[in-house]
């Protein structure tokens, strides 16, 4: 996405893959300690078969690392339920730039001694130290998941939809996804998946999960009876067995890979506030006219975080001109973050102004040198330039 492991002049690549063993499970406490090669979905695994669930879900979780998981901050399809890993993260092992294994790999949920040194690694792409182990809390496996996918005429009706969907069913809401036609037209033609509901403007996928079967199923009932009434919702489909309700994730999962089989992909991921989300799809549609294929936007609605993507038939470097920084200073105006959840590494690190100001940027070149006066780790990513 934005090059933050990929190495681009001398860089040594570590792997971690041989780090991939469970250090312990406590079962009262739903916390996992474990080495940072282990594979998102094969800790899933582990912990569901003991009740409980990793509190992050990425299409890439059959191949990424939960180390790279933490040092990218990953967010996912679980963030509104169950938050971001600056909350999830309990402790971490950290090979620093000269040798030195810091152990801050504490299984408390409270400890108030000091700077919460874990979190200058969360999210810091590798650039501050080397992950080697991670103390995660995961919350219980959920009893009963709904699924409801619905056609909403407009991106106001997505909007008043959210939010009649935290009123009504609350505690119990995991996910609210939203998807554009132009999404669902790339997945049918290029994957060959079918829209489950009539053609509209807009979809949106809602995810229940809870205690008690009944309960939650009476709640999403009621919802639906009442977005459906207003006029909110023109049509849905609901899904409680696992078959479909993969089949239903699929339709948002999947984009992404019917996207690169449109063509070449720009792609952006950015947060702004909810009501000016969709907003900067339609201007950039606006903008590039003919010179785009495709101008798509998707992505977690429950918190403000959008992937708008641009599709051509080839790499253009008069439309990436088009394109940036015009994508990042609208982001900016409108007070968003040019990155919501796949950091700056090579691409972004020299657009960090634009949601960062220079005295946060100057602090975070003062950290970098003090860790790793050298800069051999993850050297020319996420920091601008200048520092490197």
């Amino acid at each position: 996405m934005v090059g933050g492991s990929v190495p681009v002049f001398d860089e040594i690549i570590l792997s971690t893959a041989l780090m991939n063993q469970v250090i312990s499970f406590d079962t009262m406490a739903g916390i996992l300690v474990c080495q940072a090669g282990c594979i998102l979905e094969q800790l899933n695994q582990y912990v569901e078969e003991r009740d409980f669930i990793m509190p992050l879900d990425l299409g890439a979780k059959g191949s990424c690392h939960i180390g790279g998981n933490v040092a990218t901050n990953a967010g996912g399809l679980r963030f509104l339920r169950y938050g971001s890993l600056h909350g999830t993260v309990l402790g971490l092992e950290v090979v620093l730039a000269d040798g030195l294994v810091l152990d801050c790999l504490t299984s408390l949920r409270k400890d108030n001694t000091g700077y919460d040194l874990k979190q200058l690694f969360i999210g810091s792409e590798g650039t501050l130290g080397v992950i080697t182990a991670v103390s995660i809390l995961c919350p219980r496996k959920p009893k009963a998941v709904n699924l409801a996918f619905l056609g909403c005429p407009g991106f106001a009706e997505v909007l008043k939809t959210f939010s009649t969907c935290k009123g009504m069913l609350g505690e119990i809401l995991s996910a609210y996804e939203f998807m554009d036609n132009k999404c669902m037209q790339l997945v049918e033609n290029h994957l060959r998946l079918s829209n489950p509901v009539k053609e509209n403007p807009f979809y949106v996928l809602i995810e229940t999960s809870g205690s008690n079967a009944g309960h939650d199923e009476e709640k999403l009932t009621n919802f639906l009876e009442q977005v459906m009434s207003s006029g909110l919702v023109t049509d849905g489909t609901v899904a409680t067995d696992n078959t479909k309700i993969k089949m239903l994730w699929a339709l948002r999962e999947r984009i992404t890979e019917a996207l690169s089989r449109d063509g070449y992909v720009y792609k952006y991921d950015i947060s702004l506030p909810m009501e000016k989300l969709y907003d900067i799809v339609l201007d950039i549609r606006s903008r590039l006219g003919q010179s785009a294929k495709s101008v798509v936007g998707y992505g977690h609605l429950g918190d403000g975080n959008l992937h708008l993507n641009v599709t051509a038939n080839s790499y253009s470097s008069s439309l990436l001109k088009a394109i940036e920084p015009y994508v990042y200073e609208w982001t900016a105006r409108h007070h968003g973050s040019i990155s919501a959840e796949h950091g700056l590494g090579f691409k972004k690190k020299d657009f960090i102004g634009y949601s960062k100001t220079q005295e946060a940027i100057l602090l975070m070149q003062q950290i970098k040198g003090t860790l790793d006066p050298k800069g051999i780790l993850n050297p020319y990513k996420t920091l601008p330039s200048s520092s490197s």
